[in-house]
């Protein structure tokens, strides 16, 4: 009689055991969530810095061989060059430039310019920025200062 039983009984989860389990996996998303998206964006930042990089190698050829920097980024091929998060990087040429006053140019939080040869940086994650390193918009760029001897986020300059 117990064969018979057991092939007639059900098997399968009851609706508190699904509900349990869905709890349990929305708990643990929960958790996950915030860190997986701050790592994505610490990794998007770490790229930005190494195409920085790569950028900065380019214009450095450029130079040794004409003797100037480039006007854009057109001239050395990489003006449709997108950063992690789709936006054009930015590039000033300041060396050799006909540009009058400071104002475009990147500001230390003393408003200071920040490089004498070029700026070349990202806008970030909010695709925005301001000259000066102490406005809000410009905390998530990542820029190149002191003429290439820091590379990252302005808010860690």
């Amino acid at each position: 009689m117990g064969s018979i039983k057991a092939a007639n009984s059900k098997h399968g989860f009851t609706l508190l055991e699904l509900l349990l389990v869905l709890a349990i996996i929305g708990t643990l998303a929960t958790i996950a969530t915030p860190s997986f998206v701050k790592h994505r964006e610490s990794a998007r930042a770490a790229r930005a810095v190494s195409e920085i990089k790569i950028l900065e190698s380019e214009i450095l050829s450029f130079f040794i061989d004409r003797g100037e920097y480039p006007d854009s980024l057109d001239v050395i091929g990489r003006g449709t060059f997108r950063d992690p998060w789709g936006n054009p990087y930015q590039y000033l040429k300041i060396a050799g430039s006909s540009m009058k006053g400071i104002g475009k140019l990147r500001k230390d939080h003393s408003m200071v310019p920040v490089n004498t040869d070029y700026d070349l940086y990202s806008r970030g994650k909010d695709g925005e920025s301001q000259a000066p390193f102490s406005a809000q918009m410009s905390q998530d760029d990542i820029v190149r200062c002191g003429n290439g001897s820091y590379i990252g986020l302005v808010s860690n300059y």
